[in-house]
């Protein structure tokens, strides 16, 4: 892939999770095979087989078809985790999670289950995640190698001239051709077939209703089930919401902008505090980072660390910065260790938050294939219909607004002008059968505040729920209000109080 910074947009939950090892050695292989169904009333009268797994938890497959328009293609395996109930006799049903990506893994992030929710929701559901076909364990994509992931995630995010940015496309035409030399129906992965895949799912569980918890990109799933789906509706919850309705280059502009402002609350925090090691003065801490950034473009910072080969180049800082964006509770507190150990030249913490982010584990393996799947799945989802040349030209104008992130996620469309995609399914204005609540945070970079806004009037019979605090999403961050607002919704069905603003 040309830009390895350009899916900033929609990542994980508010706390970035740890990638459970041990879920990577998870004994299914969900790999394409031959149709045993005809037609798809077929697949939705398939009987799921649980088998008890990691202790707790329950494992299965869901059959789903790989062409929606072409039964007879075959079959995905996508794999499901379920943490049953704690008290099955007051059991209300079964709630579907999905952290983001596109590319992050529902069973990684079911497997957390007691840390997302209160005991008095995992007492009464069963909390169940899957894998989105194409992901992690779900007959997934593969292009890069781990090295080859390893040297992306380095490589020069910012193509400064004309030699740099054909550079940035020869890399990504090479990505391209290692996705379709190594994969089948590769066109087959959209989030559009996720979620008509999880209403098979839903109907294997026995629901007659989907319960849904998506956040950050697990909203757009939401939103193309609503328009798929809309007398399906059950408790829905959308929380860090993208707003499928703006154009690629404004959903860059939006986002960059979010990072930049997400950088000014950090810094004007970090400046209040006596261990900042930046300048107490938000413009000259800025440009210190910026500073710091440009000198790692020459000169990458070594490590400590003497078993990590690796350095840490210009772009693994950005991104480091931006992972530490995403949670001011934790994120906060480690980029200040991270900056003052870079300003004293060595970046072992910032290589640590940018591993948090993409999931490298300490051997260099990537547990999951988010790099890859994420990068295709985009592709397929949003339709771009500027040229390279145009993307080129649009980058300034994303770097104006946003000075600091904007010219490096300004590329974000570059690697989908060499992928030939099928259009895309719209998210449509709809009213589903019953209410759906939307989460946004007032300083969230990922996912702006805007976006919920927009969400909203594409989703008219929805509630629009405010936090207002920095970092990404709203629940299980620790903030009463929305966490109680959340629970009271799904344990009673009880809807936030209109216009109800939540404070940090």
């Amino acid at each position: 892939m040309s830009f390895n910074l350009n899916r900033f947009l929609q990542r994980k939950e508010g706390y970035i999770l740890l990638i459970v090892a041990l879920l990577a050695f998870f004994y299914y292989h969900n790999t394409s095979t031959s149709s045993e169904y005809n037609n798809l009333k077929d697949y939705y009268q398939q009987t799921l087989s649980w088998d008890t797994c990691y202790d707790n938890f329950e494992c299965t497959e869901l059959d789903v078809p790989i062409d929606y328009e072409k039964i007879s293609t075959g079959t995905f395996k996508i794999s499901v985790l379920r943490y049953a109930a704690q008290d099955q006799t007051h059991r209300i049903g079964s709630l579907i999670v999905n952290p983001g990506g596109p590319g992050a893994s529902g069973v990684d992030y079911a497997y957390n289950a007691e840390y997302i929710f209160d005991p008095d929701l995992t007492d009464r559901y069963d909390i169940v995640g899957f894998d989105p076909r194409g992901v992690s364990r779900s007959a997934p994509i593969t292009c890069y190698n781990d090295q080859e992931t390893d040297a992306n995630y380095a490589s020069d995010s910012k193509p400064d001239n004309a030699a740099e940015f054909k550079a940035a496309i020869a890399e990504t035409k090479i990505f391209i051709q290692k996705c379709f030399n190594k994969n089948e129906h590769l066109t087959s992965f959209s989030t559009a077939n996720a979620a008509r895949d999880m209403d098979i799912l839903r109907a294997a569980l026995g629901e007659k209703k989907l319960n849904y918890l998506g956040k950050s990109y697990g909203t757009y799933m939401g939103a193309l089930y609503a328009t798929l789906f809309p007398n399906n509706i059950g408790r829905v919850i959308l929380d860090g919401a993208v707003d499928p309705t703006i154009s690629s280059l404004e959903q860059t502009k939006t986002q960059a902008v979010g990072f930049d402002n997400a950088l000014q609350a950090f810094i004007k925090d970090c400046i209040s505090l006596s261990s900042c090691p930046l300048p107490r003065n938000q413009a000259a801490a800025t440009e210190t980072l910026l500073k710091l950034w440009q000198s790692a473009a020459e000169n990458p910072l070594p490590l400590k660390n003497k078993d990590d080969r690796r350095t840490v180049t210009e772009s693994l800082l950005v991104l480091g910065t931006a992972s530490a964006l995403y949670d001011s509770g934790e994120g906060w507190p480690d980029l200040r260790k991270a900056i003052r150990e870079a300003l004293n030249g060595y970046g072992d913490s910032y290589i640590e938050l940018a591993d948090l982010y993409t999931g490298r584990q300490k051997d260099g393996q990537y547990p999951n294939n988010e790099f890859d799947s994420g990068a295709i799945i985009d592709c397929l989802d949003f339709s771009d219909e500027r040229t390279p040349q145009q993307i080129r030209k649009d980058a300034q104008e994303v770097a104006k607004v946003a000075p600091v992130f904007g010219p490096y996620i300004a590329y974000s469309g570059l690697t989908c002008k060499y992928f030939p995609t099928p259009a895309p399914t719209q998210v449509k204005k709809t009213k589903t059968n019953a209410t759906i609540v939307i989460i946004g945070t007032t300083g969230d970079p990922a996912t702006p505040y805007a976006w919920a806004k927009g969400l909203a009037r594409l989703l008219p019979n929805s509630r629009l729920l405010t936090f207002v605090g920095d970092g990404h999403t709203g629940q299980g961050r620790g903030n009463a209000c929305i966490d109680d607002a959340v629970d009271a919704f799904y344990l009673r069905g009880t809807l936030p109080a209109k216009d109800l603003r939540c404070t940090a």
